[in-house]
């Protein structure tokens, strides 16, 4: 009997002695495991979104619209609006109010006004004295609201529709531009 020996049929890889059907660009030689891989990319994963949840925009005030009256008179093209609103400071720091504007879209058009200065409340009593009942004081530019407080007042503004045109309305809405921090908008329910 001859005594055999058998080569390994799987071979040691040799670089001095690659067949020529070796291809060295293939992924088993040029990429790394793929388990060292799987794990580094779930843990950036895993950082990225633990960062984006800790510096995630938090709301700085909430509020709503209580209520809202119309006006016009018989010799004024233009109605004016007195909206009720809430505001509450829900945020670490104070909120001081920048801007309060008002949008009303009727459906074919849209109208943007600026509320009213206080100072001019009177003045529009004047012309509008049904306004007066419907109207709390007036929350005013540079309102400080601090943490954990709330803020309710009136805005006024003007909008040149009539009371057909905007008891019609698709939507109000009235915008409140604090310092340094996100726009508060507030929408008008039920409409």
């Amino acid at each position: 009997m001859t005594n055999l020996t058998h080569k390994s049929s799987k071979r040691e890889f040799d670089a001095g002695h690659v067949p020529i059907t070796e291809e060295f660009d293939s992924p088993r030689r040029t990429l790394p495991p793929a388990a060292p891989l799987v794990v580094a990319l779930v843990v950036v994963i895993v950082f990225i979104v633990g960062v984006g949840y800790i510096f995630r925009a938090k709301p700085v005030a909430q509020g709503q619209i209580d209520d809202v009256f119309f006006s016009q008179s018989k010799d004024q093209p233009n109605s004016m609006v007195s909206i009720q609103i809430t505001l509450r400071a829900v945020g670490a720091k104070p909120v001081y109010i920048k801007t309060i504007t008002a949008d009303l879209n009727t459906g074919g058009n849209s109208y943007t006004d600026e509320a009213a200065s206080a100072s001019d409340y009177d003045r529009y009593f004047q012309a509008y004295p049904d306004l007066r009942d419907h109207t709390m004081k007036a929350l005013a530019v540079e309102t400080k609201i601090p943490p954990g407080g709330e803020e309710r007042g009136s805005v006024i503004v003007t909008f040149p529709v009539d009371a057909g045109q905007f008891q019609a309305r698709k939507s109000l809405t009235v915008t409140v531009e604090p310092y340094d921090q996100k726009p508060i908008v507030l929408k008008e329910i039920g409409k």
